[in-house]
């Protein structure tokens, strides 16, 4: 039986060009963007959960469930899952992070009823047998030990760890192998059930599809989980000031994998968009400073990048290189002398005008595909960011000035940092690079 029209309890709001917001009696945010000109449709469903959420004992278990939602529920096997996107040619998948989990599929809008079908299922009615958590969790076990196995990947974890200390903004999202193997069916079932309600849900999608099918749709989807339950999220800001620390993962490999970063902006903050430009002209791209001056006139690295992790309540600004262990001092001192020129003199009106002409293109060619729009709604609504239009957002970065990128580098680049490397080190290894930490 179809659930009565949603609509009727929840009135439509237009959000920007082509976007419309509803907000079901229960808490579910249903959020859609009209693409008329494509025959593809992207939905996904955003739970407002990750692995900063998570307690000691379960940490592991945002990205475990994200598994174990595709073994099965009470309407279809964990086969049937699979073969019934495949069967119309759609493909499906679900990603974790600290802050927020998705399930997504992308398929012919014909067949949006169907693909909003399944991840309902998926989400309101998962079995979470205890063959499923005790088979899965060997395949999730190796995913950890993969990623202890790729240095360049492992950096960032050891960086998060070293920069955010106990705070669950440093677990990695894979959790350890210690509470995986530990981790129960009653554990993983009763994190499942206090998580999974409709305050934590947002779903987005974008295509060629009418706003008010869709929140009938996904009404109808999620009926299982009954009425409107409050948010089960509680989340503790990092607090303290942070002090200079080097740490070394040794690990016997062919290079030194290392990232070099301190404080960031939080994910709201209205200056985001000078950091961006000034991410983007320090290591942001082929034109950008630090690869320019350490890989191509120097020759030290292969690859070199900065970056931003922005959370709800806190951020980081870091950079990424990857060279030979004999070159990883030559290597940090090309790279604190690029942060600090960028902090003291700021960048060029060239750099400048690039920097924001690149970010600006990149935007809207990035957002030129359904799965893209689909992921811009979906993660905005689930952390509470600002929906801004392409064109409010491309307006925001053209308003960028030389004066807005210097204040954001001296708040940004000044340290103290954070230094970690992956590589062929000693323990007593971080005094040696101690001075490469230190405030400006």
């Amino acid at each position: 039986m179809a659930a009565p029209r949603s609509t009727a309890a929840s009135r439509s709001v237009p959000v920007t060009d082509g976007v419309r917001l509803t907000t079901l009696p229960s808490g579910v945010r249903v959020v859609t963007e009209s693409m008329p000109d494509v025959r593809s449709v992207t939905a996904g469903y955003w739970v407002g959960i990750g692995s900063r959420d998570e307690r000691g004992p379960v940490a592991g278990a945002s990205h475990f469930l994200e598994h174990l939602l595709f073994k099965g529920t009470r309407r279809r096997s964990a086969l049937e899952i699979a073969e019934v996107i495949d069967a119309v040619g759609g493909d499906m998948n679900a990603f974790t992070s600290k802050e927020y989990t998705c399930f997504y599929a992308r398929c012919l809008d014909r067949d949006l009823p169907l693909a909003i079908d399944v991840l309902g299922d998926m989400i309101t009615s998962a079995l979470i047998r205890t063959a499923d958590v005790d088979g899965e969790r060997d395949v999730v076990l190796e995913e950890i030990r993969m990623h202890l196995d790729t240095p360049d990947d492992l950096v960032h974890s050891v960086f998060s760890e070293a920069y955010f200390g106990v705070h669950p903004l440093g677990r990695e999202v894979l959790g350890d192998e210690a509470t995986i193997t530990a981790m129960t069916r009653t554990q993983v079932h009763r994190y499942y059930r206090r998580h999974y309600v409709p305050a934590n849900l947002t779903v987005a999608v974008a295509g060629n599809v009418e706003h008010d099918r869709v929140v009938d749709l996904v009404a109808e989807s999620l009926a299982p989980l009954g009425g409107s339950a409050d948010s089960t999220v509680r989340r503790s800001a990092p607090h303290g000031a942070m002090r200079p620390r080097a740490t070394v993962r040794a690990r016997p490999t062919e290079q030194t994998h290392l990232v070099l970063g301190g404080q960031g902006l939080p994910r709201g903050d209205d200056r985001r968009f000078a950091a961006s430009v000034l991410n983007q002209a320090l290591g942001g791209g082929m034109a950008s400073r630090l690869f320019q001056e350490v890989r191509e006139k120097r020759g030290l690295v292969y690859s070199v990048y900065s970056y931003q992790g922005m959370h709800a309540d806190a951020g980081t600004f870091a950079i990424y290189a990857g060279t030979a262990p004999r070159k990883t001092t030559a290597v940090l001192d090309v790279v604190r002398a690029e942060v600090d020129r960028a902090r003291t003199a700021g960048l060029t009106d060239a750099e400048l005008e690039r920097a924001k002409g690149h970010l600006a293109g990149s935007m809207v060619l990035a957002l030129e595909d359904t799965g893209s729009r689909m992921t811009r709604l979906g993660k905005s609504l689930a952390t509470g960011s600002p929906l801004l239009s392409l064109d409010e957002t491309i307006a925001a970065i053209e308003a960028v000035t030389a004066d807005d990128v210097r204040q954001m580098g001296e708040l940004l680049l000044g340290g103290p940092f954070t230094l970690a490397l992956v590589g062929p080190f000693d323990d007593d290894d971080p005094k040696a690079f101690e001075p490469y930490v230190q405030a400006a």
